[in-house]
């Protein structure tokens, strides 16, 4: 069992780098919208007002999809449901090209975020799948990185083809999207399956491997005094305030998170007047930043302060000021823009890599699911309102002009909640009620 330990590389590590390379190809076409948000709001003759809409839409259908897309991959599998995702989202982008009116691109982004929500959890479901229990922490973390690497090369890249080979058009750009949602569907069909024995009876797994994988780990112990039954009584998070503050917390941060991301290239464009080239190299440049900024908030975490709270007061105090001076940034200084973009990308992206750690250090195991699940479904709802409040805030001047200054203090706004809620955070091991009481009695009776 030692050599089995000690091996370093094998197909579950090419499994996780397809689910990674997947996972990008999602954002690609997520992005693309985002991307030429501006200049889709000109050829459609759209007001900030239906910009927003037509943001927050996508995130309502990805938060009832999530829910669904558990409960299909437990019943007909992961590979399959992320199968009908990528058909779903890739022709649904390719047909983005087409739109002509604010009416069928609220449908098309309904379809969008009904198939890319259909993707995370079959992915986390089959990385679980694959990774023995000691190694699942940090395959799910290379597996987010994707969502720092997608943003900071779509952008200049997708702005790069439509400059250079499409004279700045930007419907040409969903057309081609279609080519690697069809890679994608090629690449999960051949390299991934839903369980390590599938491929070990194809050859391409060794026994070694499997059997280092299907090993269960039985070294974790479990909390002492705790009876298995109120382990799993969902009322431990339930009954827990720090569970609210910490769902109040995450609320705030994808609000950020997402209504930065949402308004960024129309805010380059229409408040600072870049064009489509430019915008492009500065809009990618708060999430190559981002990639280092959750590297570095993971290792304060586990490496030095040991906690996720004070990682995440460092990261919403720090994105206070740098979001208030963004939006009141003037046109023409682009030096003091792209620096606050930069502080941006990172302090907005601190606490990303360590957020998640918060319930699975805090409850028991067998509620981890539960908590997530359900803390994760409301966070999202930051992620549909904050477009949508945000389209409201956008200034229109008789001239036509748009002014974000309101926008940013709203999102700086929101990471001032976030500090609070971190500040009031307990992080020490959450036990049941009862088992509470019970140690107090003891410790009265020594």
């Amino acid at each position: 069992m030692q050599t089995i330990t000690k091996k370093v590389w094998g197909y579950r590590h090419v499994i996780l780098i397809i689910l990674w390379l997947l996972y990008i190809i999602n954002y690609f076409d997520r992005l693309a919208v985002l991307t030429f948000l501006p200049f889709i709001q000109q050829d459609l003759n759209l007001t900030p007002v239906q910009v927003g809409q037509l943001a927050s839409i996508f995130f309502f259908a990805y938060s009832i999809a999530q829910v669904t897309a558990g409960f299909l991959a437990d019943k007909i599998g992961p590979k399959k449901v992320m199968n009908i995702a990528i058909i779903v989202f890739t022709a649904v982008t390719a047909l983005t090209g087409l739109v002509k009116s604010f009416g069928q691109f609220i449908a098309l982004r309904i379809g969008l975020g009904l198939g890319e929500g259909h993707h995370f959890a079959p992915a986390c479901r089959t990385i679980n799948n694959w990774f023995p229990m000691a190694e699942r922490g940090r395959s799910v973390s290379f597996f987010t990185t994707s969502w720092a690497v997608a943003p900071a090369i779509v952008p200049v890249l997708i702005t790069s083809i439509s400059y250079y080979f499409f004279a700045g058009e930007w419907r040409p750009i969903f057309y081609l999207l279609a080519i690697p949602g069809l890679l994608g569907m090629f690449i999960l069909w051949y390299f991934v399956s839903d369980t390590p024995k599938e491929m070990l009876d194809k050859g391409r797994l060794t026994k070694a491997e499997y059997e280092h994988i299907t090993t269960s780990d039985t070294t974790e112990e479990d909390e002492e005094g705790v009876p298995s039954n109120q382990k799993k009584n969902a009322s431990v998070f339930l009954r827990d305030p720090s569970f609210y503050l910490y769902t109040l917390l995450l609320f705030c941060q994808l609000a950020v998170y997402w209504g930065t991301t949402t308004w960024l290239t129309t805010f380059l464009v229409q408040q600072h007047g870049l064009n489509i080239k430019d915008m492009g190299l500065f809009a990618s440049a708060p999430y190559l930043v981002a990639i280092f900024a959750m590297l570095i908030g993971g290792w304060l975490m586990d490496k030095v302060l040991h906690r996720m709270k004070p990682v995440g007061i460092i990261a919403y105090l720090g994105s206070i000021p740098v979001l208030w001076m963004l939006g009141s940034v003037e046109k023409g200084q682009t030096g003091m823009l792209l620096t606050l973009l930069l502080l941006v990308g990172f302090f907005v992206n601190l606490n990303f890599g360590s957020v998640y750690a918060y319930i699975q250090k805090r409850y028991p195991k067998e509620i981890v699911g539960r908590a997530t699940g359900l803390a994760n479904g409301i966070g999202q709802l930051g992620s549909f309102i904050s477009p949508l409040v945000a389209g409201y805030l956008v200034k229109v001047g008789t001239d036509g002009t748009q002014e974000f200054g309101d926008v940013f203090i709203f999102f700086a706004v929101c990471s001032m909640i976030a500090a609070i809620c971190a500040l009031l955070l307990k992080e020490q091991k959450s036990l049941p009620t009862s088992v509470l009481l019970t140690k107090e009695k003891n410790s009265a009776k020594a």
